[in-house]
Parts: C-alpha cells; structure tokens; sequence
C-alpha cells in the first residue's frame, strides 16, 4: 500500500514537472514532497510518506500553469481557499496538486510570507525536479507550525540537515519553535 501511493504520487509529481518544464514555469516541490526528498538524500530509512503534492509557484504564472497543466490533463479547481490541479479522472482535492505561492501567507497566522523560487534540482527516479531548499522549507514549516510541519521540522533536524547554519538564520520566533521541537522530543 505504501509503495502504490507513492509510486502515485511521484506519477503526478512528474506529470505536473514535465507540465511546468514543457510551458517554461518555474517552481519548487515544497511540503511533505520535499521533507521526503531531502530526507531520503541522507538516510532512505528514515523516510515518511505524503499524502499529497505541494509546488511553490509565481501568481503572475497562475494563467500559464492553469493552460499548461491542462494541456496535460489536470483540470484546475479553487476550493476552500486553496488552487489546486487535479489529475486527469481526480475528483478529491486531497488527490491533488496544491499550489503554493511564493512572497504570501497561506494562512493568516502564517508567520513570514513563503520564500522566493531558488530552484535546486534533485534527481527522483529519472526526474529532474525543483525542490525547496532545506533552509526555505524549515523556515516554511515553522513558520506555519501545525503538528505535521513540526513532524517534518522533527524528520529534517534528526537525520542533520537542520545544520547550525541553517539555525542561525532563523528569525528569533521561528528559532524559539525549533527550540521547542527540539525540547518536545
């Protein structure tokens, strides 16, 4: 079971890549993709599945992506708040691609807007993928701070890519919510 929802995932993720590559937009897997990803980078044991696929995108991009991703069979929705392209016979947003915006909040509570676009590749089974790095994604996931941003914080920190580096550039409120992570453990 673990194994076909990942290999789904990883079905969408690189249709929507070769969907943004093929129209020239840029973008970053963010989320639980990318905690995957880095993690599996240092230690493949430690490696939690996702549920779904979350990319970090331009708004000024959203009509291209809107066109590109539907010349690949995705079918755009807004719901709840949230952009989303679902795959081709998709009818649940948890099935879908969540679009993310860099330089916003997705919440109100959020406590620094989402980083820029840096776009570090990493190789995932012959893909050639966009992914946050792991400086922006700890900032993003603190930042939001609900429990599975700091299970994802909790998963980069203990395999050490959380390095000292990475902690001094924190903001002090985001540095204290790392600290308290790291204290809950």
């Amino acid at each position: 079971m673990f194994e076909e929802r990942f290999f789904a995932l990883l079905g969408t993720l690189e249709k929507i890549t070769k969907a943004l590559v093929d129209a020239k937009i840029p973008f970053e897997l963010i989320g639980g993709g990318a905690v995957m990803l880095h993690v599996n980078q240092v230690k493949p044991s430690a490696v939690r599945n996702t549920k779904d696929v979350d990319i970090m995108v331009q708004r000024a991009d959203l009509d291209r992506i809107k066109e590109a991703a539907a010349q690949h069979g995705f079918t755009f929705r807004h719901a709840a708040g949230v952009d989303l392209l679902l795959p081709a016979r998709e009818t649940q947003a948890r099935n879908a691609v969540r679009l993310i915006f860099t330089g916003e909040n997705v919440r109100p509570n959020q406590a620094t807007p989402n980083p820029p676009l840096r776009l570090q590749h990493i190789s995932v089974h012959g893909v050639d993928v966009a992914v946050v790095p792991v400086a922006d994604l700890v900032l993003m996931k603190l930042s939001d701070n609900r429990d599975i941003d700091r299970v994802h914080v909790r998963d980069l920190d203990l395999v050490g890519l959380v390095t000292p580096e990475i902690e001094r550039a924190l903001p002090p409120v985001i540095h204290a919510r790392l600290q308290e992570i790291r204290g809950t453990e």
